[in-house]
């Protein structure tokens, strides 16, 4: 049996972020039990950890009774809860379960944390900051949230899980970390998530016209996933000196704008760009200070946009093809990321 300090429960493990997680946590030597509804996650994201002998995935949803066969488990030391989803058509096909998940689904995690004496780490979002009236967003800062828009089933409900866990922590109930998560970026993201990276790089991989929300003006901070999985790993494993939440993103800022030239200049599309009215209580600004991050957990993203976008778009660039190829093979006006860069031919 393996020491209680070698095992960790990724709820969402699934996921985008996740399944990186998983994988690094594999590297580390830690045995991973894996949690997940496969609602918004893909199955295809766990086939390369699932032939890892310490690799044990329960297909479960954290707002019902936990699986026996993990509540059982004494030796579980790491808990982390990645479980929710994460874009606005994801949370928003269903924002009772959305909201449940967050306040249901951390509660039974917090309280196995509290039978095993785990440390416990919430990935939280900058979604709680809102649309933001201080720039850039610092831990102290309250937020500018609707609470009755169609976004407050994520907002809202990544605000009262942060209550929750605090409130855990408060009580010694258990050793809390909450990670407030800023634009994330990478492999394994799905092609439909809706989010502005998977977004952008499919149409313009596909020949489609690019879509930009509002007049492109709003900004964001775009951090590569493996700086993300590492600066959550270095928040569970450090000591933490208070209770208090740590943003983790990367602080450089970028208009959708400048992101969609960035695009067009790594796939090589002719798609055309097109506007479409901002959606409701849409971000103007976002942008993380990590100053804490810095201090904390001696972290800070390393992965520049240009590079982090060279590797995702060759991410997307299979997974097109992979699904013209299944459907058929009708890929015209499909464009391949470097270093072919050329369209491929109708079949």
């Amino acid at each position: 049996m393996k020491d209680r300090q070698d095992v960790a429960l990724v709820a969402g493990g699934a996921g985008f972020i996740g399944s990186h997680l998983c994988r690094a946590l594999l590297d580390k030597g830690f045995e991973v039990i894996c949690m997940d509804n496969l609602q918004t996650s893909r199955a295809i994201n766990l086939e390369r950890l699932e032939s890892e002998r310490a690799f044990t995935f329960f297909r479960a949803d954290i707002v019902d009774p936990l699986p026996d066969a993990v509540t059982r488990r004494r030796d579980i030391s790491r808990i982390y809860n990645l479980a929710c989803a994460a874009s606005p058509p994801q949370y928003q096909v269903d924002p009772e379960h959305t909201m449940l998940t967050n306040v249901v689904g951390t509660d039974r995690l917090l309280r196995l944390a509290e039978q095993n004496g785990a440390r416990f780490l919430l990935t939280s979002t900058s979604e709680v900051y809102g649309d933001p009236e201080t720039h850039p967003q610092r831990e102290d800062y309250r937020g500018w949230v609707n609470c009755t828009g169609p976004r407050a089933c994520y907002d809202e409900g990544k605000r009262a899980a942060e209550a929750i866990a605090f409130d855990f922590a408060r009580l010694e109930r258990a050793e809390v970390r909450v990670a407030r998560i800023f634009n994330t970026y990478g492999p394994n993201m799905h092609p439909d998530d809706g989010r502005v990276i998977s977004n952008l790089l499919c149409q313009a991989l596909s020949g489609e016209d690019i879509t930009i929300y509002g007049d492109g003006s709003q900004t964001r901070s775009f951090c590569f996933v493996s700086d993300m999985v590492d600066g959550l790993i270095r928040l569970m494993e450090v000591d933490m000196p208070d209770s208090k939440p740590v943003n983790l993103g990367n602080p450089e800022e970028y208009t959708i704008l400048e992101l969609v030239e960035r695009i067009v200049a790594e796939t090589g599309t002719t798609s055309a760009v097109i506007h479409r009215p901002l959606p409701v209580d849409d971000p103007r600004r976002r942008r993380p200070d990590i100053r804490r991050a810095r201090t904390l957990l001696d972290w800070e993203p390393r992965i520049l946009l240009d590079e982090g976008l060279r590797v995702t778009c060759d991410f997307f660039a299979e997974e097109i093809c992979a699904r013209h190829a299944e459907h058929g093979g009708a890929r015209a006006g499909l464009l391949l990321s470097s270093p072919l860069r050329t369209p491929l031919a109708a079949e």
